[in-house]
C-alpha cells in the first residue's frame, strides 16, 4: 500500500497480526501461570482470529462489523481497538484501489477514526511497533509529519531492526525539511535491506535537497543499477535523477532518464510532466505538448502543469489552447495574477 510515498508491506502486516493473536490466544495446556496469555479469555482469541481471517481475505467491512460487535461487550480490549484501527486504515486503500483514486472525506474520516480507536487502545495496553507505525500513516494521511516522525522513532525504539521503519522515518523527516535526519534514516534502513531501491532513491532526494548533488547522482546511479535484471521496476530514481538534472540545466541529458520513466510509470503525472518540461527547455515543443497533455490528463488539479502546457500552446501558436490553460491555472490558484515563470513548479514534489 502507497500512502505518500509510504508503502506498507503484506509480510510485515501478517507478522504484526500474529502477534496480536499470538499475544491474545488462550493458555495453551502446560503454559506457565502468570503469562500475558494468562489474562485473555477464549472468546476474545476467537474474536481476533475471526477478524484476522477477515482481513487476510480482503472482508474490511466484515472485520470492522466484528471487532465493533466484540468491542460492545469488551470495550477494554486493546487488542480489539487496534485491529479496528488498523481495519479503518486499510479501508482508505481498499477504496481507492476499487476506484482508482483516493477518496479526501474517506480517508480524512478514517484516518482520524483510526487514530481514535489507537489512542482508546492505548488505555489497554501499550502500542507495538507495528501499531505504532499504523498510527504515524494516519498521521501520514493527515499530513502531520511531525506527530508521524515522533510514532515512527518509538517504533524504531521498540524494533530497531524494521528496516520498513527506518525508511518511513526517513520519508517523515524528509518531508520535514529534516534531511540530515533523513540520510541516517535512509542509511540504517540500507544496512538492515542492503539494495533497498526506495531508499537509496530516497537518500539521493535528501542529498539533493541538502545540495550534495554528487553524492545525490551517484544514490541515483545506484538505485537505477540495482534494477538493470530486475522485471519489475522502479520509476523513482528515473524520474528523480531527471529532474535534477533538469535543475542543472542539463535537459538533454534528463530526457532518456525521464523517458525510462514514464516507460516504467505511464499512469504517474509527474513522470510526462518532468519529460515534458525537458522536451519544452530543448524546444522539442510537439513532444512537450504530448508529455504535458498527458500530466494534465492525469493531474487535472495541478495548477502549475496547466501554466506549462500554456507556455506550450504559446510557442506553437494556439493562443486560445494556451488563454484557457492561463485561466485554468488561475482558478485553480484562486487569483487572477499571472503565474511565475518557473518550469520548476510543474513537477510534482516526491
Amino acid at each position: 500500500m502507497l500512502v505518500g510515498g509510504f508503502v506498507l508491506s503484506s509480510v510485515a502486516l501478517n507478522l504484526a497480526l500474529m502477534t496480536v493473536l499470538l499475544a491474545s490466544a488462550p493458555p495453551q495446556p502446560g503454559q506457565k501461570s502468570g503469562s500475558l496469555n494468562e489474562s485473555i479469555s477464549s472468546p476474545q482469541a476467537d474474536a481476533l482470529v475471526a477478524a484476522h481471517t477477515q482481513i487476510q481475505n480482503g472482508k474490511w467491512g466484515e472485520a470492522e462489523r466484528t471487532l465493533r460487535s466484540y468491542l460492545t461487550t469488551h470495550q477494554n480490549s486493546g487488542d480489539a481497538h487496534f485491529l479496528l484501527g488498523y481495519v479503518l486504515f486499510e479501508q482508505i486503500h481498499s477504496a481507492a484501489s476499487l476506484q482508482g483514486r483516493t477518496d479526501p472525506s474517506l480517508r480524512q474520516s478514517n484516518a482520524k477514526a483510526a487514530l481514535a480507536e489507537f489512542t482508546e487502545g492505548a488505555k489497554y495496553r501499550p502500542a507495538r511497533a507495528f501499531e505504532l507505525k499504523i498510527v504515524a500513516m494516519c498521521d501520514v494521511l493527515l499530513g502531520d509529519y511531525a506527530d508521524a516522525d515522533t510514532w515512527l522513532t518509538k517504533s524504531v525504539g521498540l524494533n530497531p531492526q524494521d528496516a520498513e521503519g527506518w525508511y518511513y522515518l526517513g520519508r517523515a523527516k524528509y518531508n520535514e525539511q529534516k534531511f540530515d535526519e533523513a540520510t541516517r534514516a535512509f542509511m540504517q534502513c540500507l544496512r538492515l535491506d542492503p539494495g533497498n531501491v526506495k531508499a537509496e532513491d530516497n537518500m539521493g532526494l535528501a542529498y539533493a535537497a541538502l545540495e550534495r548533488y554528487d553524492e545525490a547522482v551517484a544514490a541515483y546511479h545506484t538505485a537505477i543499477g540495482w534494477q538493470t535484471d530486475s522485471l519489475m521496476k522502479d520509476s523513482g530514481p528515473y524520474i528523480d535523477l531527471g529532474n535534477l538534472l533538469l535543475e542543472q540545466n542539463r535537459a538533454s541529458e534528463a530526457i532518456p532518464y525521464l523517458k525510462q520513466g514514464v516507460t516504467i510509470s505511464p499512469q504517474e503525472s509527474r513522470a510526462h510532466a518532468a519529460l515534458g518540461k525537458a522536451y519544452f527547455k530543448t524546444d522539442s515543443l510537439p513532444e512537450a505538448r504530448g508529455e504535458l497533455e498527458k500530466a494534465v490528463q492525469l493531474a487535472p488539479d495541478n495548477a502549475s502543469l496547466h501554466y506549462v502546457l500554456g507556455q506550450v500552446y504559446r510557442k506553437l501558436g494556439l493562443p486560445d489552447k494556451a488563454k484557457l490553460e492561463f485561466d485554468r491555472t488561475a482558478q485553480l490558484n484562486g487569483s487572477h495574477s499571472s503565474p511565475v515563470n518557473d518550469l520548476r513548479s510543474a513537477s510534482p514534489h516526491n
